[in-house]
C-alpha cells in the first residue's frame, strides 16, 4: 500500500512548493511586505522554494516508479503529477487570487484532464 500511496504524498507536496515557487512571486510583495519587489527577487526567492519542491519531486518519481520497486510507470507518474499540479493551482488560485476567479470552461479543462488520468491507467 505504501508503494502507492507515498509517492503521491510527496507529489502532492512537491507540487505545492512548485505552485508557491512558480506563483507565488506574484504576491510574494504583499506577503513580505516589499513594495515593488525586482524580478531578480522574485527569482532568487521562487529558487529558494523550488529547492524544496526537487527535495521531494526526485524521490517521488524514484520511489513510485516500477523499474526501481514501485507502482507506476513513467507515464502514469507523469499523469498523476500533471493531475496534482492542477488540483493544488486550483486551490492556490481560490484561494490567493480571488480576482481572478475559476470559470466554468476551466473546471471542464479539469474533467477532461481526469479522464486523461483515467486512460492513462486503463489496461
Amino acid at each position: 500500500m505504501m508503494q502507492y500511496l507515498l509517492p503521491i504524498f510527496l507529489l502532492l507536496l512537491s507540487n505545492t512548493f512548485m505552485t508557491f515557487a512558480w506563483y507565488g512571486h506574484l504576491k510574494i510583495h504583499q506577503w513580505l511586505n516589499i513594495k515593488n519587489p525586482s524580478m531578480l527577487t522574485a527569482i532568487f526567492i521562487s529558487w529558494g522554494i523550488a529547492f524544496f519542491e526537487y527535495c521531494l519531486m526526485v524521490p517521488a518519481n524514484k520511489l513510485g516508479y516500477v523499474a526501481k520497486g514501485g507502482a507506476y510507470d513513467l507515464w502514469q507518474l507523469k499523469i498523476i503529477q500533471e493531475a496534482i499540479s492542477v488540483t493544488v493551482f486550483t486551490i492556490f488560485a481560490i484561494v490567493f487570487f480571488k480576482e481572478d476567479p475559476l470559470r466554468w470552461n476551466y473546471l471542464w479543462g479539469f474533467i477532461f484532464l481526469l479522464f486523461a488520468v483515467y486512460f492513462f491507467f486503463k489496461k
